[in-house]
């Protein structure tokens, strides 16, 4: 470890006495099989940057069934998912490792799938990796650290260059050039001009990946501590026209004539305004509701007659298009219901005016926000951008009041459980009907109408049904008098009350 500085080796030294029980044992059970390990990538790389967690990435000469040899009486556990990657995944103690044979991997360009070809040195296989700073290795169990690509230089002066030549690079594996920008938004990297260059150049590379590995690399940079870089890298670049496109699509054109915010500068702010309101770290939901609140604009822009730019229902159209894009990443079902929800809702606050909404329309709010609340408040007050001080801060104090409101009305009538006062065997039993469609219209309606009025009663919402019921000719005329409905109501949850004490 000559080549380090004095904190450098000290960072090593640290790492090692750490996990001596583990690298060291395996180090020493591959020389005695006569194999090369080394620690390498991002496990060497976050040793200089003060970040040690539990997994660690190793690579060695031994292919996979080699290394299942070695391993096979000396782990907790063995996992075999990536071992047509050349992978073999192992649990010893508190320690996930995962060791890789050397290779080099490229994509056919008719292929969506990388190719694997094993390697037979460590410098060999430190020059097929994505940049420099993941390109830095120290050997077990003799602690030598190898760099020959200068990646410590590269970590100190935070700057990401490939290995070889960025197009040879990109070229065995474009998912690269979305890496490049992940790793600006995770590590506040900048990217090297030739790197910057060749993204550009072969943006149209990137289609050729799955989905489902751009989706995870898109995933990690919105998550990451600094996504603006990187999604402006993705923009400036052309690779989100590829992946994201709504996303350049918001660099509207602005002329002299007329007149509207910059949308996608104001998108880049929501996003750091929203992340700004996390509480417990990185929200995926939240952070994507947030990039993409406003992607229905492009499609819903109006031009208004003294020099005004209208964007109506852009909400609605934004929610589809959020929903379509999601999906077709391969985000699970649930985090796209919740992100398109959350851009549909977006604006429902600015219907509120300075406080003229009735408890009814605060409910609504409540009950249509859902578990999404929360996340909801923080999207509106993300999406306060406005350069005028005295308009936001009286932006703030009006849902201020609305949640002072929201929180009053919880107390009182426990907002999060709305249901109607008649569940649905009391709603057939009341109009004689059998399980269907009128069960559900009926719900619906006395549920609007507990939004509507609040608590009632159940004889007073019985009452209120009979008249809808006739007014909509439903039921047979054989139901219960609203009287007795609500007597055997009160004697049904008598009744279970007992089974379950």
């Amino acid at each position: 470890m000559s080549n380090l500085s004095v904190s450098q080796q000290k960072a090593v030294i640290d790492l090692f006495r750490r996990i001596a029980p583990v690298a060291d044992e395996l180090g020493d059970r591959f020389a005695a099989h006569g194999h090369q390990l080394a620690l390498v990538g991002g496990s060497v790389r976050d040793v200089f940057l003060g970040r040690i967690g539990n997994d660690l990435d190793l690579t060695t000469d031994a292919r996979p069934e080699q290394v299942l040899d070695v391993v096979k009486d000396w782990a907790d556990s063995i996992w075999t998912i990536g071992i047509d990657f050349g992978t073999v995944g192992v649990r010893k103690g508190n320690w996930v490792l995962e060791i890789t044979t050397y290779r080099s991997e490229s994509y056919d360009p008719k292929s969506r799938k990388p190719g694997v070809v094993y390697g037979e040195t460590l410098e060999a296989d430190l020059e097929r990796r994505d940049f420099t700073v993941n390109a830095m290795a120290v050997r077990l169990p003799g602690h030598e650290f190898v760099d020959p690509y200068g990646g410590l230089p590269d970590l100190s002066a935070k700057v990401l260059r490939t290995p070889g030549p960025p197009e040879r690079s990109f070229d065995d594996d474009p998912l690269r050039m979305l890496r490049a920008a992940r790793f600006a938004a995770q590590l506040g990297f900048t990217v090297d001009p030739a790197v910057v260059d060749a993204m550009t150049g072969m943006a149209d590379r990137i289609e050729i990946v799955s989905a489902e590995r751009i989706r995870d690399e898109l995933d990690k940079l919105i998550c990451g501590a600094h996504p603006r870089e990187g999604l402006g890298l993705l923009v400036d670049t052309g690779l989100a026209a590829h992946v994201l496109p709504e996303l350049p699509k918001l660099r509207l054109e602005i002329d002299e004539h007329h007149r509207h915010k910059d949308v996608y500068e104001h998108t880049l702010i929501v996003l750091e305004q929203a992340i700004a309101l996390e509480q417990a770290g990185p929200d995926r939901v939240l952070r994507w509701s947030a990039l993409l609140h406003d992607i229905g604009k492009p499609k819903t822009r109006r031009y208004e007659e003294g020099g005004r730019v209208s964007f109506h229902h852009h909400e609605v159209v934004g929610a589809q298009m959020t929903k379509k894009r999601m999906q077709e990443l391969r985000f699970p079902k649930d985090v796209v219901a919740d992100v398109a929800r959350l851009v549909e809702l977006h604006l429902r606050f600015h219907g509120y005016g300075t406080g003229e909404w009735t408890d009814s329309a605060v409910r609504r709010y409540v009950r249509d926000g859902g578990h999404l609340l929360e996340r909801l408040h923080k999207l509106t007050r993300a999406d306060c951008t406005t350069r005028n001080r005295r308009k936001a801060q009286a932006l703030s104090r009006t849902y201020d009041d609305l949640e002072r409101r929201i929180s009053r009305l919880a107390e009182e009538e426990e907002l999060a459980k709305i249901r109607p006062e008649l569940d649905g065997n009391e709603i057939q039993r009341l109009l004689g009907v059998r399980p269907g469609p009128i069960v559900g219209e009926a719900y619906k309606f006395l549920l609007d109408m507990r939004l509507d009025k609040g608590v009632i009663g159940k004889e007073a919402a019985a009452e209120a049904l009979l008249r809808w019921a006739g007014e909509h000719g439903v039921g047979d005329g054989t139901g219960s008098d609203p009287k007795d409905a609500t007597k055997e109501a009160a004697t049904d949850a008598a009744t279970d009350a007992a089974a379950d004490g």
